[in-house]
């Protein structure tokens, strides 16, 4: 697995981020018929919240990036978004992994969508989002917080 790391995003980071939504997103909403240059990038514009975010680097470069917006039964997981080149290579695995157990601690359910027939899906699913509801574009999918691994009693 590549070494990364998170940085908290800042105004400045809208748009690289916007542009690798842009790149990732693209051939998804192509086979969806969705895929329009502008409102692709503008849609992140729109919705970005630095507070909620973090830039994920790898040699200290950008890479990705990934927010987690809390709402009132559940967290969102949003705007996850990784270099293709890095794709495949276990960030993404371990920034959800991260991600969830943080929220594991705290109780909450984690929610997102993808976009209908995404290959993100089969990583949400490994771990343990599944199906709520879907649309002809989008997919919800909600993860309930697992209960932390009970450690074995020490003996004194």
């Amino acid at each position: 697995m590549v070494d990364w790391d998170f940085r908290p995003a800042s105004v400045s980071d809208v748009a690289a981020v916007a542009e690798l939504r842009a790149v990732v997103l693209r051939a998804d909403l192509e086979r969806l018929g969705r895929y329009d240059e502008e409102r692709v990038r503008q849609r992140l514009r729109d919705g970005f919240e630095p507070a909620h975010t973090w830039v994920i680097e790898v040699d200290g470069a950008f890479a990705g990036c990934v927010a987690l917006r809390r709402a009132k039964d559940a967290h969102w997981l949003e705007h996850f978004y990784l270099a293709p080149h890095l794709q495949g290579s276990g960030i993404g695995s371990g920034v959800l992994r991260e991600l969830l157990e943080r929220c594991d601690r705290n109780g909450v359910p984690v929610r997102l969508n993808v976009l209908r027939g995404s290959p993100a899906r089969r990583l949400y699913e490994r771990h343990g989002f599944t199906l709520e509801t879907e649309d002809p574009v989008d997919v919800f999918m909600v993860r309930k917080p697992e209960r932390p691994r009970s450690r074995p009693a020490r003996n004194r």
